[in-house]
């Protein structure tokens, strides 16, 4: 009897990055670990004000209404996040995240993701191999370009989620429109303009330093600019949200909140047994949203179009 040999089955390797996009990520490890990390620590902070985070604030909101509120709010004595740690201020953090990392991708693109391998002349040597210049930008511009708008999708998701849960828990004035304001597409498109406006820089300084300064310097003055220019929702010159704050009875309706505080007699000589408030939908959101992200990613894909023209005749020369 003979035996035959078994063949083992011909496992398939998983698709894996190659080229120029295993290049770019190898070499820009540790500034996607960085990413990685800052998304991860953003969203575990908006998920915790999302859920217990808030359990202390929204009692008061219940029990006491927005004199609850307040109470928490200037539990610390100074409104000055994140100093006060209370949960209004707080609330803000993951916006002001938002923006540094948004200036962080700019200075990353302008000096180690583009002027660093035209100082090192890195960039040339891998354009005298198989790689054209218009391939080697095109792949540095596209990777960090997917993970910014899946990390920045992600944590925009969250933010408006955590909004629409405990939006009603802010102190009322030109706060809570500016944070209702930063999380839509916009807040998507603003850090890949800082990719833009980065990788622009590089190529035309093409030293590291100076560069990533320039492309700072920009990307902070378009983050001033969103901040208080309209169409971009300023947050000086911007109405407050209106808002509806209703005190609940023991039947069931609802009546004006009688702004009785912590006067428990108070409460009960209106049969009050809880509180609702919310910030009202403001009806120019998605016509200022859409015309801001269009502005940005049309600046975004001009300063695209001219690093490749830049590239083309820094390459031939």
């Amino acid at each position: 009897m003979s035996a035959t040999a078994a063949t083992a089955p011909a496992s398939r390797a998983l698709p894996a990055p190659r080229g120029l996009v295993w290049t770019v990520l190898r070499l820009h490890r540790t500034a996607l670990w960085v990413w990685t990390g800052f998304v991860v620590l953003t969203a575990a902070l908006l998920l915790w004000l999302y859920g217990p985070g808030a359990t202390h604030t929204q009692h008061l909101l219940d029990t006491l209404g927005y004199a609850g509120v307040q109470g928490d709010a200037w539990s610390s004595g100074a409104l000055i996040a994140p100093l006060s740690g209370t949960y209004n201020d707080l609330f803000y953090d993951p916006a002001a995240l938002l923006s540094v990392a948004s200036f962080a991708v700019a200075v990353f693109a302008g000096g180690s993701l583009t002027a660093r391998e035209l100082e090192n002349g890195t960039a040339r040597l891998a354009w005298t191999q198989s790689v054209t210049p218009a391939r080697w930008l095109a792949a540095k511009l596209a990777v960090p370009a997917l993970f910014i708008t899946v990390g920045t999708g992600l944590l925009t998701v969250l933010y408006r989620m955590l909004w629409s849960a405990h939006g009603n828990l802010l102190l009322a004035g030109i706060g809570p429109r500016a944070v209702y304001f930063s999380i839509g597409p916009a807040t998507v498109a603003a850090p890949l303009l800082g990719l833009a406006v980065g990788a622009l820089a590089g190529l035309v300084l093409r030293r590291a330093l100076p560069a990533l300064t320039v492309a700072g310097l920009a990307q902070y003055a378009v983050i001033a600019f969103r901040a208080n220019s309209w169409p971009f929702q300023g947050s000086y010159q911007q109405p407050e949200l209106s808002v509806r704050s209703r005190a609940i009875t023991s039947t069931g309706a609802e009546i004006p909140d009688p702004g009785c505080y912590e006067n428990k007699a108070c409460l009960a000589r209106h049969d009050i047994v809880g509180f609702t408030r919310e910030y009202l939908p403001s009806p120019d959101y998605w016509p200022r949203q859409l015309l801001e992200t269009g502005v940005l990613l049309a600046a975004t894909a001009i300063l695209v179009a001219v690093a490749f023209g830049v590239l083309r005749r820094t390459s031939t020369s």
